[in-house]
């Protein structure tokens, strides 16, 4: 067995747990040892500048279909029971997790110890079980690296077991197909099977923390990134996927205290996780130069190709998958934040990538309008990011993380209506997407735009100039903008004729008003005041 002489294995523990521990067990290996394995297996490559390349197989992404949570008395009426929170019952969870032990007892496996959360009141223990090196590469990545002299007498509070070349029987085992990621609260256990994606603990984590923090802590979690300015101001990031929530926060002239996973306290905002998972689609030095000099040694890049005849990645190809991936520890950014613990936030921003054009650059949101918007989770896939998807399609995800939600989306927005107010944050609507027109007749709006627009709210810049009124979604616009040219930040203006713009601003405000239907009945007054004017 493997493990580095400093450091116990705890093998009653996991004999305990149901392994037979027949094969090699390797426990708490440094990148390094991981990397090499790896390579040895033939699982994956180094690139050109040292990082680790693997290909996560069949799934180089999330299976929402498949992600299960156990219904029982902790659940039955706790769980928001929809698309996302799909119920099974407790028998095959046992059932599947017998099967998995038995399925990794003679086989050669990676355990690793692990926290989640940065804040120590709220600091959860993990202990990971993976059938690669990889896998655990990923773990001692995006989770809390404990020191070395806890491990000894580390407590697990919760497991993961993930096993990639394990698969469900769906007749017998309770699940639609061979791939599988289920959660227990009773058990305190997440089971994943016939999926290589790594995303899938990151996120399974994310939704065990999205049930306990606001449930028994009454602390709001959060889909976002949050950095922190050298006088302690804090900003937070909310958005879908593709919005720009990594790159916007890792700016080099403020700390980064997370980038995708938070939680909101009395007394600060604190991060869940101990690196980063960032898109690596189109990335450049130039435009995100943090991210891409985090490829590096340490680094695990998922689902990548490389340029013909080199091993340099090619980030623009989509060969594989537009979900190209890289996972760092949080101190490969230059100016991360140790420990990963901000201040009560000043501001807020609510990402979206607008691919039809309608919504301004940046706008000032009203309490109302915030809650409304943050309830919506608006953004838009563009053609040829999925199967099917010709045209800009809009996409509603409440809260910015409907798939990890456990809860009612409206316990979240009134968390986090409530801590608004008390703290007087103020919260910004920016659109990272399409300005002059929609997808495929407009463009892209310059990353170097939104960065200065960012920063003209953060310095307060934006508290003494005058401001427009939108026409359909009555948002708050600035005149004028530092380092911003004026003409682009009424969307409007910027559109060949004002007749197309009203044309599509109509269809985009009939579809939030169609989405909030569902939520409507939950929603105040001030929140319903603020939908978009059809």
């Amino acid at each position: 067995m493997s493990v580095p002489t400093m450091i116990a294995l705890p093998k009653k523990a996991l004999v305990n747990l149901g392994l037979k521990l027949s094969g090699d067990v390797h426990y708490q290996l440094s990148p390094e040892e991981l990397t090499q394995q790896t390579i040895q297996r033939g699982e994956g490559v180094l690139n050109d500048t040292g990082a680790l390349v693997i290909n996560t197989g069949k799934f180089t992404g999330r299976s929402p279909k498949d992600k299960f949570t156990v219904k029982d008395a902790i659940t039955e009426n706790t769980v928001h029971w929809n698309d996302f929170n799909i119920a099974i019952e407790e028998k095959y969870f046992l059932q599947l997790k017998t099967k998995m032990l038995q399925y990794l007892g003679d086989k050669e496996i990676w355990v690793r110890d692990c926290y989640a959360c940065a804040d120590e009141k709220y600091k959860l223990s993990l202990r990971v079980i993976n059938e690669q090196p990889s896998a655990n590469l990923f773990c001692y990545n995006m989770f809390i690296r404990p020191e070395e002299s806890v491990l000894e007498n580390f407590a697990p509070q919760w497991h993961i077991i993930q096993a990639p070349g394990f698969k469900a029987n769906p007749d017998v085992d309770g699940t639609r197909a061979e791939n599988f990621a289920i959660l227990s609260f009773t058990h305190k256990t997440i089971l994943i099977g016939g999926t290589g994606y790594t995303g899938e603990m990151k996120k399974g984590i994310f939704t065990m923390l999205n049930f306990v923090l606001p449930h028994k802590a009454n602390v709001l979690s959060m889909h976002c990134s949050a950095n922190m300015g050298k006088s302690g101001d804090t900003a937070v990031f909310f958005g879908l996927s593709g919005t720009g929530k990594t790159t916007l926060s890792a700016d080099p002239n403020r700390l980064l205290i997370g980038d995708d996973e938070h939680g909101w306290t009395n007394d600060g905002v604190f991060n869940f996780e101990g690196g980063c998972y960032a898109k690596t689609i189109d990335l450049s030095e130039e435009k995100e130069p943090e991210i891409y000099n985090a490829i590096r040694p340490g680094a695990l890049v998922e689902n990548v190709t490389f340029i013909d005849g080199t091993n340099k990645i090619d980030f623009s190809s989509k060969k594989i998958t537009e979900n190209t991936r890289v996972s760092y520890p949080l101190d490969f950014i230059s100016n991360a934040l140790e420990p990963s613990v901000g201040k009560i936030p000043k501001n807020i921003f609510f990402l979206t990538c607008d691919a039809y054009g309608v919504l301004p650059p940046i706008s000032k949101l009203s309490p109302g309008q915030a809650m409304y918007q943050f309830i919506s989770g608006y953004t838009a896939k563009v053609a040829g990011t999925e199967a099917g998807v010709t045209e800009p399609k809009s996409t509603f995800s409440a809260c910015f993380g409907a798939p990890f939600l456990p809860l009612h989306p409206a316990q979240y927005a009134e968390m986090l209506g409530k801590k608004m107010k008390e703290h007087n944050v103020k919260v910004w609507l920016v659109n990272t997407g399409w300005s002059g027109g929609p997808y495929g007749i407009g463009k892209r709006m310059k990353l170097s735009y939104t960065r200065a627009m960012i920063t003209a709210a953060l310095e307060g810049q934006l508290d003494t100039v005058e401001y427009d009124t939108t026409p359909w979604f009555k948002l708050s616009i600035p005149k004028t903008c530092p380092n911003v040219p004026s003409e682009i930040l009424s969307a409007r203006n910027t559109w060949p004729t004002p007749e197309a713009f009203d044309k599509k601003a109509r269809e985009l405000a009939a579809e939030f008003v169609k989405n909030f239907e569902k939520y409507a009945s939950g929603a105040n007054e001030e929140i319903l005041a603020a939908a978009p004017r059809v």
